[in-house]
């Protein structure tokens, strides 16, 4: 039986649990690409629901990162809403017009080069820890996703530009993470996030380059 029959079968026995957690993430990315505040909102159901499916798959590290997921969806809500604020004068209803969206940002090399060398370190260190006192399940591969999605989703709530470039990684190894605990409906919401992050990246820049000139 091929991957994708494997999808549809399983697809048919998902729980709503983890229907409503993968539509709710589509949503947020499509959002997020679009820069509405409101991507936040569907962030936190999102990763709520994770968190409690990603315990039950002893996928300890990755619930951990959701229930991280959930505090920076308040976060980015609080942070976009204040920086719209600041940017313009707009009423409420008009919170989420391009007129009202805050400049976004590209981050050094240098930066970049110590952000990746760290999280590295910081990853294969909770790789090792979980490897040999739990019984998590793919623990580097957990913790190297977990470790730079904080980087990547603390990037979205400063806006830079290349948090996109991050997420291209992380879901793509996510597919093969989630792939491993048989999550197939899990893995193909990653294959849509890797072509949405693709999306954001290019939409996201239009936007810094329509400043720049």
């Amino acid at each position: 039986m091929g991957f994708f029959e494997t999808v549809w079968e399983y697809a048919l026995a998902t729980t709503w649990l983890e229907w409503v957690a993968v539509l709710t993430g589509v949503i947020y990315v499509i959002l997020a690409s679009y820069q509405s505040i409101w991507c936040w909102l569907f962030a936190f159901v999102s990763s709520s629901l994770y968190v409690y499916i990603c315990i039950a798959f002893e996928l300890y590290i990755e619930s951990g990162l959701q229930l991280f997921y959930v505090a920076m969806a308040i976060v980015g809500w609080l942070s976009w809403s204040n920086a719209n604020k600041k940017s313009s004068a707009v009423s409420k209803e008009l919170l989420d017009s391009p007129e009202s969206k805050t400049v976004v940002q590209v981050w050094s090399l240098r930066i970049h080069a110590i952000n990746i060398i760290v999280s590295g370190l910081v990853a294969f260190a909770l790789g090792w820890t979980f490897d040999q006192f739990t019984n998590q399940s793919n623990p580097y591969m957990d913790a190297f996703t977990t470790v730079y999605s904080l980087l990547a989703t603390f990037m979205v709530t400063r806006r830079v530009l290349e948090n996109w470039v991050y997420w291209v990684v992380i879901d793509l190894v996510s597919i093969f993470l989630y792939s491993s605990r048989e999550l197939y409906l899990s893995s193909v919401l990653y294959m849509f996030f890797t072509v949405l992050a693709v999306f954001g990246f290019i939409t996201w820049y239009r936007a810094y380059k329509s400043v720049q000139t």
